[in-house]
Order: structure tokens, then sequence, then C-alpha cells
């Protein structure tokens, strides 16, 4: 079976294990049925914008085409410098947006994904965060009135904790195992007066399990850019990552290729 479209990113159901859909154009295609097979994706040589759908030669961001790259709020430098967020300010790219995503609560979190990691999300997408980082667990530990603050305290953090995911580690499943609620209550120690207001006390964290087969044993990275054609047996799905018998392809960042997918 082929399935032919513009790459636009995985979908995720939070079952045990994690179900991944690779959306094509409107058409969301269950992959994780393609586990233990070989599939063959190949590029066909055009791309498109995946917010206003022209044709392009070179995408930016993740699947954007330049104009709206330097438009779209969601590609502002705030988005990956949260405590930059200037929001509250009037100056967002668009007000309503900035409402809508960054002037609503937030969650700094604790995840396992390499190793533990502090990070952020808008509350009531944090499951969507955690399995986009691949991580095998995770839990609130503060909730904050926006993403600005959230940003400040996660950057306060960093003194204590990584904020980043070492991807190979997480795609081999070298996970260093840490009890999160202990170290939670370590790095609580440590808040300023001015964040202990949003100090959460549940003691459930959650567990994602994803579709994998087997362990990759070394991770190199598939590149459409300098190999249109991937001919390769899957053998699991994790974060943002296809992973092959022979190399990971990182999904997203091919949004806005047009590829055709076959078994």
């Amino acid at each position: 079976m082929k399935h032919t479209g513009i790459i636009q990113g995985f979908v995720h159901q939070y079952d045990n294990p994690v179900q991944y859909r690779l959306k094509l154009d409107g058409e969301a295609i269950l992959a994780n049925e393609w586990i233990g097979k070989t599939i063959r994706i190949s590029t066909l040589g055009r791309m498109k914008c995946i917010y206003c759908g022209r044709s392009i030669k070179k995408t930016y961001n993740n699947g954007y085409c330049y104009p709206c790259f330097t438009k779209l709020p969601e590609n502002d430098l705030c988005i990956v410098k949260p405590h930059e967020c200037h929001c509250h300010l009037g100056t967002c790219r668009d007000p309503e947006w900035g409402e809508a995503h960054c002037m609503i609560p937030h969650y700094v979190y604790l995840a396992l994904s390499s190793g533990v990691k502090v990070g952020l999300t808008r509350k009531n997408n944090e499951k969507k965060r955690w399995v986009d980082q691949g991580a095998i667990r995770a839990i609130p530990i503060a909730e904050v009135p926006t993403r600005k603050i959230a940003g400040e305290l996660e950057v306060y953090l960093t003194q204590y904790v990584a904020d980043k995911t070492d991807w190979r580690k997480m795609l081999k499943g070298e996970v260093e195992l840490v009890d999160l609620l202990e170290l939670r209550e370590e790095i609580y120690n440590y808040f300023l007066e001015e964040y202990k207001p949003y100090i959460l006390k549940e003691d459930e964290w959650m567990d994602f399990a994803y579709p994998i087969l087997e362990q990759i044993q070394k991770v190199k990275a598939y590149n459409l850019d300098k190999q249109p054609v991937i001919e390769d047996r899957l053998i699991g799905i994790k974060g943002q990552y296809f992973i092959f018998e022979n190399g990971v392809l990182n999904v997203r960042k091919y949004c806005g290729y047009e590829v055709e997918v076959s078994e």
C-alpha cells in the first residue's frame, strides 16, 4: 500500500504502547502497523509550507516558508526561549495567539528521556510534549499562570537539573533512572519564595511505553536531502523518530516535504 502527501508530523494516542499516526496532508496513517516491516520512504522533490501551503524550495523551522517563519508568532524566538516572552508588553506578532498560548497556565516538569531534565509546557499539552521528547516518565512540579514565568522558573532550575535531552541515548533506550518524587522534593528546597506558591504536590507521575521491537545499537541519522529514498526495516517509533534497523529518521525535521511511503 502506498501513501503520498506532505509530511505534517505525528499525532499520538496515549495507549500502552503509544499509538503513532503519520500525518500526510489530511490523512493520518497508523504507523504502528508498519513496525516489523520494510518501509520505503521516497521524497518527490516538492515542498510546501505546512501553514499557508505555498510551494517552496527550502523549509524553515520544520516546515514553514520564509514569510511564515518571520511573521507567525509560533516561530518567534521566544518560543524556544520562553523566559523572553513579550506578550505582556503588547508586542506579540499576534496578540490573540499570544493570549491563547502564552497567557495561560503552564507546567514546569521533570522528565526522564535520556537522563532527568526540566522543561515546560502548556497545561493540557503535557502528554504530547512528553511523548515528543521520548520521555518514559514525567511529573509536573509547578503550575504557573503564564509561559514567561514558566520559562523564568525553568532557567532558574537549570542550575540544578539539565534542560536538554541526549537524543542518541533516548533512541537507544539508555535512560538513567531517577526517583522523580525524591528529586522533586530536593528541588523544592531550591525554589525562590516567588515560585513557592506554584508548587504542585501530586504524587502521581505518568509512564510512557513506545512501540519498539528491538533496541538500536548504533544511531545513524537518515538525511532525506542527501538520500531521497530510504528503504529499511522499521523496528520502532519514539519521540519524533522512526527507528529503522540501519538508521533513524527525524520526522519533524522533514515536515513540508512531499513523500511517498510504501510497505
